[in-house]
């Protein structure tokens, strides 16, 4: 069954747009249980507004595996996330 991990975005336009230049590949964030998560940033498409990525999400990951990735319905955070050179 895959373990639910919730994790809270603020990733500004500028941010993503080392993404499209080919700068980034992995997105580094802490989850609300203080761990390290790393997942690759073309999970964001779906989510990327006029001012990047804000929110809470929801990845289900099975193993190493991410099996999905959804926005909970919740309200915008100012948490931060960075893009990962890993």
């Amino acid at each position: 069954m895959p373990q639910k991990i919730i994790v809270d975005l603020a990733i500004a336009p500028d941010e993503l747009a080392r993404y499209y230049r080919g700068e980034v590949q992995t997105v580094a964030a802490r989850a609300r249980d203080g761990r390290w998560i790393h997942f690759p940033v073309r999970v964001l498409r779906r989510v990327v507004g006029h001012d990047g990525v804000h929110g809470t999400f929801a990845m289900y990951v099975d193993g190493n595996r991410l099996v999905r990735f959804e926005r909970e319905p919740s309200s915008r955070t100012t948490a931060a996330a960075r893009p990962s050179r890993r």
